[in-house]
């Protein structure tokens, strides 16, 4: 068996991969935890060390990774650029943090000494999207590594290069070969996988139905699991928004790969009262943007990564249009080769249309007009997903008001996009998932929470 990869502009074969059999899997898994005896008592500052070099790599190397990129799934070459970049910021954050977030927290109780002790738990199985293929698995590794657990990739087929490429970069940054190591595998070996001891803990990016199994597999071997699933995300445009600020921003943050972003933006919550000149400002804006391969020019989007993708995402137009939706731009499946999507915006869209209540997981915009405030926070929390969402207006108290303490999601935005940051928690609630990456939180996922208690 092998794992064909396939350029999405071209719909040519680019090589194969073949499939690991389940003892080769097996095998690495079980090198894994020979490995994580050692790396486990590697001092801090070594394991930064390879860190530091892993950033460098990625910083030297970053118009090669993005052209990988390009090829395997679509990513336009800046944007895949900025993503190597921003996996160099990861590690190098937990390089220079990781010792102090990690430190003993002593507590004064009637013992003579009683502190808790943060210790890594093995290898942690993780399970990565195509979407963002260097990102999402960097965002994790780097805290897992340096929390001194080791790691078991399995990545997205249609992304194998990436995957080993990016065990190429730990490898000559210093980390050990068995320590962080990619399985070339179908998901029907998934369950097996998890059900090995070894297996100590597993995090997964995906979809919500993906996440619902892992979940469930998570449970049936007591295992601990991070969430990181699909979203919804709703923009509420306030009476009192900077239109053209806000238009510009919520166009950057659907079209963004492609609009293949479990945080984009997908539902625009618009009063009324400002409805209609957001249209025309939306519409311009989105009508700018370019789509072509990413190798043959500096195009703002490329194509969908595979044409499941393609398709399902105009199914979704096409249905949301015949349950009422307006057709305000794009919404064809342009001819020739490649699985290109057009930006797309659809108006008068109202609660159990398909795009209001699915993700959208492409450049489609859903505008949902709202009589007030209050009804388009009630809209934007009516939705079973809570990963991100924003609000725009002048008032910037009001704002923080809103994103503090009335919108449900993990990563409240105002004036601004949903973004991942090094230094901020990130994931979801309700069906986006749960547990959190990045930051403080993140690197205390995967460790043993340790009780010491001396008398």
């Amino acid at each position: 068996m092998h794992f064909d990869a396939i350029n999405p502009s071209t719909e040519e074969k680019i090589t194969s991969y073949p499939v690991m059999s389940g003892k080769e899997v097996f095998s690495l898994i079980d090198k894994s935890e020979e490995s994580f005896q050692q790396w486990r008592n590697v001092s801090f500052s070594e394991r930064a060390a390879c860190l530091k070099k892993a950033a460098e790599i990625l910083r030297k190397n970053k118009s090669n990774y993005a052209g990988l990129m390009a090829v395997e799934m679509g990513k336009p070459l800046a944007q895949g650029e900025s993503e190597s970049d921003k996996c160099a910021w990861v590690c190098d954050y937990y390089a220079e943090n990781a010792e102090n977030f990690l430190k003993n927290d002593y507590i004064k109780t009637e013992a003579r000494e009683s502190f808790v002790k943060f210790a890594p738990l093995g290898s942690i199985l993780a399970i990565m999207p195509w979407n963002f293929p260097y990102w999402q698995v960097f965002r994790f590794a780097a805290p897992a590594l340096m929390a001194g657990n080791t790691v078991i990739l399995k990545h997205a087929p249609n992304v194998t290069g990436c995957a080993l490429e990016i065990e190429k970069i730990l490898h000559e940054a210093g980390i050990p070969k068995d320590a962080f190591r990619t399985i070339i595998s179908d998901i029907d070996l998934i369950p097996e996988i998890m059900a090995n001891p070894i297996i100590k803990a597993v995090t997964l990016t995906g979809s919500t139905a993906a996440g619902r199994s892992v979940a469930s597999l998570a449970g049936k071997y007591l295992k601990k699991s991070v969430l990181e699933l699909g979203g919804s995300d709703p923009y509420l445009i306030l009476e009192d928004a900077d239109l053209e600020a806000a238009a510009e921003t919520c166009v950057f943050s659907r079209l963004i790969n492609s609009g293949q972003s479990c945080i984009a933006a997908k539902r625009f919550i618009v009063v009324d009262a400002v409805k209609k000149e957001f249209e025309e400002i939306f519409s311009e804006k989105m009508r700018t943007k370019t789509m072509g391969n990413p190798l043959l020019g500096n195009y703002n989007l490329g194509p969908m990564a595979r044409r499941d993708l393609q398709e399902n995402l105009h199914s979704q137009v096409e249905k949301s249009i015949n349950q009422g939706a307006k057709l305000l731009l794009g919404g064809k499946i342009p001819e020739g080769k490649g699985y290109f999507y057009p930006p797309t915006i659809l108006t008068d869209v109202k609660q159990g249309v398909s795009v209001f209540t699915e993700e959208t997981f492409g450049p489609v915009a859903s505008i949902i007009p709202v009589r007030d405030q209050a009804e388009a926070i009630k809209v934007a929390n009516d939705s079973v997903y809570g990963l991100g969402a924003a609000v725009f207006t002048k008032d910037d108290e009001k704002g923080k008001y809103i994103a503090e303490n009335e919108l449900q999601a993990g990563a409240c935005f105002v004036n601004s996009f949903v973004m991942s940051d090094p230094r901020l928690p990130f994931g979801g609630i309700k069906e986006s998932g749960f547990g959190r990456e990045l930051s403080y939180f993140g690197i205390h996922e995967f460790v043993n929470i340790k009780t010491v208690y001396v008398k």
